[in-house]
């Protein structure tokens, strides 16, 4: 027995998948736009891209960015101070490093 559609049945099935599909691949796009650690350096970096703290870094002026890593924040923010320096905030998942561990960080 052979299935039968015609043009206007396969081109709904097509969109329908392809909804589907958008649906399901848009928030995971969207999620790995957003920067889980974001880091104020006191100067301005030299390099644009470095990886440090075993995250891979982007940076702009004093302003870098990067994806969530697997190790804790503190190691991530000590790896990323002895790449490029003193670091003036650190935040992981929107939550910022308090003044003690910001010390700690930069080696203090």
């Amino acid at each position: 027995m052979t299935l039968s559609l015609n043009a206007a049945s396969r081109l709904s099935l097509v969109a329908t998948a392809a909804l589907a599909l958008g649906t399901t691949v848009a928030p995971i796009a969207s999620q790995a736009a957003a920067p889980y650690y974001t880091a104020t350096l006191a100067a301005p970096a030299d390099d644009d891209r470095a990886v440090a703290g075993g995250v891979a870094w982007a940076c702009k002026d004093s302003t870098c960015v990067a994806a969530k890593g697997t190790s804790r924040p503190m190691r991530i923010c000590r790896g990323l101070a002895r790449e490029f320096g003193e670091i003036t905030s650190f935040t992981a998942k929107g939550k910022e490093l308090d003044a003690d561990k910001l010390a700690k960080c930069n080696g203090k």
